[in-house]
């Protein structure tokens, strides 16, 4: 751990999966306070993360207390291909990535923030993906001193946080039409949402994935999504969000049958669903799944206050049918001034990276998001 002083500031850099973990509490407080997290800079997603997905000694944490108070911090790790990088923690199954600052303490937070990722980044180029336009994350971005490159990262669509039947009435025309027909077509079924308490999220959360498996089979499903690391994943951190309100499992049922199942997860600002099962044999019925799973999706999000209603990301042509806003997650690259040259390697990286998408794109039409298609092509930069 290394430690700078500025006044009555201190900036610490945590390598300690044990310490990250302790932090639950002033974490949480410190989330709730960032106006512009999202559910995926929680303590409960990323600690979880990292029991599935981390590495040992690649942990690079900073923490900003000002007056033993925790303002800031930012959940990076380390990377050693296809160069030495400090990359966000929650990798390519977290749909955003930012830092977390106090609003009433942000500029002491972003100051803080800058000069010890100055340090931590003394021989890497740090390469910070999907970071939205309004993140906390920019202002950092705004007060780099060394090298920096903004680049586009992946589309996402967002609508205001309202009832599924505001929405529908902004719409007009056949448009509007073909979904209230959708919406009375469910009704009519007798579709049934229930929400899952957290003690039943572990056994929700297993019928998610495989009705998750079963809607896309024969169909390019994205193989992450099948392996018990991801399921361990969600089983814990979604355990553990379920209980403050910042995730929630949701079970569609038909004459008592589960015939589809959702996890959307919450922020202070954002709500979104993040993942869903389906049967396939609602297509035989005539169900809209999209539709049905985004009435309630809706509501959770209207009833708790929220402003913001993301569809994550991908611009999958159904998304377009709400008239959604479209939200381009950007990817910013910060170096010292003495490894520009490296910076702009990793420029060039990312291009070959994009040509790639392209490609992934030709091979899986149906896939809900290009990049997570990647993991099946050797790509440089994975």
């Amino acid at each position: 751990m290394t430690t700078g002083r500025a006044g009555r500031l201190s900036v610490t850099l945590c390598r300690d999966f044990r310490e990250f973990g302790a932090l639950a509490g002033e974490w949480d407080a410190l989330h709730r306070r960032c106006a512009t997290a999202t559910p995926f800079q929680s303590h409960a997603w990323l600690h979880s993360w990292w029991i599935s997905y981390g590495q040992e000694g690649r942990l690079r944490v900073l923490l900003v207390r000002r007056s033993g108070r925790l303002i800031g911090a930012a959940p990076l790790m380390l990377a050693h291909r296809p160069m030495p990088l400090l990359v966000p923690m929650g990798g390519a199954i977290s749909d955003f990535f930012d830092i977390l600052v106090d609003e009433e303490e942000a500029g002491y937070a972003v100051g803080a923030l800058q000069r010890g990722l100055d340090r931590a980044a003394r021989h890497c180029v740090v390469d910070l993906r999907e970071v939205r336009p309004d993140a906390s994350a920019q202002l950092l971005f705004g007060r780099w001193a060394g090298a920096r490159s903004r680049l586009t990262d992946s589309t996402c669509m967002e609508l205001p946080a309202r009832p599924l039947g505001d929405l529908v009435a902004r719409l007009t025309g056949a448009r509007g039409q073909r979904l209230r027909a959708k919406l009375r077509r469910i009704e009519a079924l007798g579709v049934e949402a229930r929400r899952i308490p957290q003690d039943g999220v572990p056994a929700a959360v297993g019928t998610l994935l495989r009705l998750h498996e079963l809607q896309w089979r024969d169909r390019g499903v994205n193989p992450e999504h099948l392996r018990a690391r991801f399921s361990d994943h969600l089983v814990r951190s979604v355990g553990r969000m379920a209980g403050d309100g910042s995730a929630a499992v949701t079970e569609f049922r038909i004459g008592g049958e589960v015939v589809a199942a959702n996890l959307s997860l919450q922020s202070a600002r954002l709500a979104g669903g993040y993942l869903y099962g389906a049967d396939p044999a609602l297509r035989e019925r005539k169900v809209d799944v999209s539709t049905m799973l985004l009435r309630e999706v809706s509501q959770q999000a209207s009833d708790t206050g929220r402003e913001v209603l993301s569809l994550l990301r991908g611009a999958e042509q159904y998304k377009n049918h709400w008239q959604p806003v479209t939200v381009v997650n950007q990817r910013l690259l910060l170096a010292r001034p003495g490894l520009e040259p490296l910076l702009r390697l990793r420029e060039s990286q990312v291009a070959v990276r994009e040509r790639a998408v392209e490609t992934v794109k030709a091979r899986f039409p149906a896939a809900r998001d290009w990049h997570e298609r990647l993991t099946t092509l050797p790509v440089i930069g994975r």
